[in-house]
Order: C-alpha cells, then sequence, then structure tokens
C-alpha cells in the first residue's frame, strides 16, 4: 500500500508517518508513505525519519493542485491532516485558515478523485461542534463551530462529506480531542507551559483557568486514525477521545508539579474571544464498530511528554525562538 500523508511534517501527522514506517499498527512492512508538507512554522523536516527507503518528502501547498495531480498517481489512499490549526491565530488572520483548511481540503479531493486515488481519511476536530456545557458530542451532532479556525474546519467536513455523498468517495472523516505528546509545536498549551517553565517565564492562563478539555496522546490518536483508515465505512464519522477531561487550572497545576514549580509562576490574562467553555466526546461508534481504546493513561502520557521536553532542548527552541517566531499567547 502507499499512502500520501499531507502535513506528514506536523506534530500529528508525523508521529502517525514513524509508526506506520515503524510497522507499529501491525503487518505494515509493505506500506511506503508520501509526505506532502508545506513546512509552514508549525511543519518541521527533523520530525521525519532523516533517511527512509519507504518515506518520499515534497515541500509543497495542499492548494496546489497541478502538483497533486502529478503526484497522486500509483497511491493507494490518502491521510490528510494539513491544516492551519491554532484557534489564536485563527482570530488574527482567518483568511490562511479558510485557504488552507476549506480551499486544501476541496483540492486535495478533487485530486483523488481525478487520479482514482479512492480511499481517504479526513482528520477534522471536536472543535467543529462548539461547546457543551453537559453530556457529551456523538457524531450526529449538529455542527456549531465558534471560531474562525474551527468553522474552517466545519467547512472542510461538509465539503469531504460532499465528494462522498456525489462522487462515491471512499471517505471517513475522524474528530478527535486536544492531543498532546512530543513534537508538539510550542505555541500548544501543554508545550508552551512546560517550555514558559524551563525558561522561567510566566504561564498566562486565559480568565479563571476553568474552560475544560479532553486531552488525547498523539500515539492513541494515530493508532485510531489508523483503524479508521483500513476498517472504517466509507461516508462515515468517527469521533476520537479520551475521557481524560481537566479544566485548564487542572492541567496548570499538573505541569507546575511535574516541572517542580508554583502557583507564582501563573499570570492570569484577559480571556479570549468566543472561548470554548468545554469539548467532550462520546467516542461510543469507534470504540464498539473498531474496537479503538485508548492505552496511554493521563498520567503516563502527560509526565512522559514533559520529560521529552526537558531532554530536547534544541527542538523546541528552535519551533519557539526560530524564523517563525510563536506569537506569546494564553491558552
Amino acid at each position: 500500500m502507499k499512502v500520501l500523508v499531507t502535513g506528514g511534517a506536523g506534530f500529528i501527522g508525523s508521529h502517525y508517518v514513524r509508526s506506520l514506517l515503524a510497522g507499529e499498527y501491525g503487518s505494515d512492512g509493505d506500506v511506503s508513505v508520501t509526505v506532502l508538507d508545506k513546512l509552514t512554522y508549525a511543519g518541521n523536516r527533523d520530525n521525519l525519519p532523516p533517511a527512509h527507503d519507504r518515506l518520499d518528502f515534497v515541500q509543497g501547498d495542499i492548494c496546489d493542485l497541478p502538483l497533486l495531480l502529478d503526484l497522486l498517481p500509483g497511491h493507494d489512499a490518502i491521510v490528510h491532516f494539513a491544516a492551519e490549526s491554532h484557534v489564536d491565530r485563527s482570530l488574527d488572520a482567518a483568511a490562511d485558515f479558510v485557504r488552507t483548511n476549506a480551499l486544501g481540503t476541496q483540492t486535495v479531493l478533487e485530486a483523488a478523485l481525478r487520479t482514482g486515488v479512492r480511499r481517504v481519511v479526513h482528520v477534522s476536530t471536536d472543535e467543529v461542534y462548539g461547546s457543551i456545557e453537559e453530556g457529551a458530542w456523538t457524531e450526529e451532532w449538529p455542527l456549531l463551530p465558534n471560531s474562525p479556525y474551527a468553522a474552517s474546519k466545519a467547512s472542510s467536513d461538509l465539503i469531504a462529506r460532499s465528494y462522498w455523498r456525489t462522487h462515491g468517495l471512499d471517505l471517513s472523516i475522524t474528530r478527535c480531542s486536544n492531543n498532546y505528546g512530543p513534537y508538539q509545536h510550542p505555541e500548544k498549551l501543554i508545550p508552551r507551559f512546560v517550555t514558559n517553565l524551563l525558561e522561567g517565564t510566566p504561564l498566562p492562563v486565559y480568565g479563571t483557568g476553568g474552560n475544560m478539555r479532553e486531552w488525547l496522546h498523539v500515539d492513541d490518536h494515530c493508532r485510531a486514525i489508523h483503524l479508521v483508515l483500513t476498517q472504517g465505512r466509507a461516508g462515515e464519522i468517527y469521533n476520537i477521545g479520551s475521557g481524560n477531561e481537566l479544566t485548564n487550572m487542572a492541567l496548570t497545576e499538573r505541569i507546575l508539579d511535574l516541572c517542580g514549580a508554583d502557583s507564582s509562576a501563573i499570570r492570569y490574562v484577559t480571556d479570549r474571544k468566543g472561548h470554548d467553555l468545554r469539548y467532550s466526546l462520546d467516542d461510543t461508534k469507534i470504540r464498539e464498530q473498531l474496537g479503538y481504546a485508548p492505552r496511554v493513561s493521563f498520567d503516563e502520557g502527560l509526565a512522559g511528554t514533559v520529560a521529552w521536553y526537558q531532554d530536547n532542548p534544541e527542538w523546541w527552541k528552535a519551533a519557539k525562538h526560530g524564523t517563525h517566531p510563536t506569537p506569546e499567547r494564553s491558552v
């Protein structure tokens, strides 16, 4: 099997590629991978193996239809990770998110249709559902996005569904909860707070820190995506959750403890515009139909993630302070 992975040099995409090439999803020794990545600030070629006989890397834009039409023939499947994904950035540059997430997805699917690539997994997010005070979202929940990022991803989901319904593309959609783990760009909550503590700078917490998120280790997420690729049904949506719900303040306290710091490092800042209060996924469908279950406990995963950033200062300092510095953001 030959798989095109868009956004494969990013945090989640690169974990999927490394795991796939390492045979962690079963008998995948005959799988070859092409990574297509624009290498924006969040994409890093160093996230991928430096040399591998079953890996080809192409730097390019998913909105470039001629490139995709040239690249895709001979591929059996596409796993579409590529996206602009940071909510704070979308508040200031919404057009970039609409272009990459909506138009980029349509371009990828059009290229798949024209070149005969039948199987596609479109990777999305729980943020398309909006905010939920109690209970959990099922896949049938209406889409009520509250940020330009979430709206652009909801748009991409609807475009993806249309290519299944209209053209018969063998396509599935996944929607995951907040991811964490090694190689995540320091603009995101956990790596930003860990690296801020390592640098002796404050932790900016939005409002009172009462917003709640569900946390999923990147390894569990990628295993679920591969299950959907190999066993999922066309036209279906699969929520991928963990059951690990914490307020931002509870998560901050855990990070402080793991880093040997205290609450004096916290700096409360003005809340984000339109900040969703709570996310929670009902992932019964993927558990019952495909046999998914998370393996990484949150305590183990968070401790391992903190240790990884402590042990890899060269990687995160280059990402945080390199050519494309991350603006100071909060959570």
